[in-house]
């Protein structure tokens, strides 16, 4: 009888031994079958590098900007009193023709820039990469944004002035500030337009990278190599 009962026990422990390898053979693989700190960190950056080449790039095509609603550079507060005062004595096409080369230049400069928020990407070290994986859609791109903000806009700036002149934004704003500064009753302005393009355009470029990064997080499909597939399936 004893034997019997022994030969239960001893088969249940087999089925269950079986039955808990098989559990760990699906658990995603690395040291101790547990992806490391320095793996998660290398698919959060992939899938930052994804949002550049694939989403920041449609930026730097024609109306990239200008015709994207996500990211379309609109005029400051203190400039739409000029958009309207200018509408109201007749010169549309020139308001119209403002709005559209700040956008202009922002296209012209990412296209030039691509390269510094790619060496950022590079360069970030994630704290807590797991807690990153495991939060907001938007968490990698939230991170990158916070540790590199400063530096990338210090970087962008020139660019955003070399573009206003490329794209001839800073002639046509320099005609139609002072068209508005001549206009009877009106209060000067001088505004800084190269600083306001360099943040929204910033502003762009990680709304992009965030709308990739949620591509990857809730679609399979955008998972499009073996590193994104194995770090993206812990979130999941």
């Amino acid at each position: 009888m004893i034997r019997k009962i022994l030969a239960v026990v001893l088969i249940f422990n087999l089925t269950a031994c079986a039955e808990l390898q098989q559990v760990v053979n699906q658990l995603p693989q690395d040291t101790g079958g547990i992806i490391g700190n320095t793996e998660i960190a290398s698919g959060l950056r992939q899938a930052l590098d994804l949002g550049i080449d694939k989403q920041v790039t449609k930026l730097t095509r024609t109306d990239g900007f200008f015709k994207n609603e996500l990211v379309k550079i609109v005029l400051p507060q203190e400039l739409r009193k000029v958009d309207k005062t200018l509408r109201d004595v007749g010169l549309s096409k020139l308001a119209d023709e403002g709005l559209k080369v700040l956008n202009r230049a922002a296209e012209d400069a990412v296209k030039e820039a691509t390269p510094i928020f790619v060496d950022a990407v590079k360069g970030i070290t994630f704290a807590d990469a797991k807690n990153i994986l495991l939060g907001q859609n938007d968490a990698a791109t939230r991170y990158l944004n916070s540790k590199t903000q400063t530096a990338l806009y210090n970087k962008f700036s020139p660019v955003i002035k070399n573009s206003f002149s490329k794209v001839g934004a800073d002639k046509i704003w320099s005609n139609l500030i002072n068209k508005y500064n001549n206009i009877p009753f009106t209060n000067n302005v001088n505004p800084d337009l190269t600083d306001y393009v360099t943040g929204e355009a910033l502003k762009g470029v990680f709304t992009m990278i965030a709308v990739e990064e949620a591509e990857i997080r809730t679609k399979l499909s955008s998972r499009t190599t073996d590193l994104l597939k194995k770090v993206f399936a812990l979130q999941d």
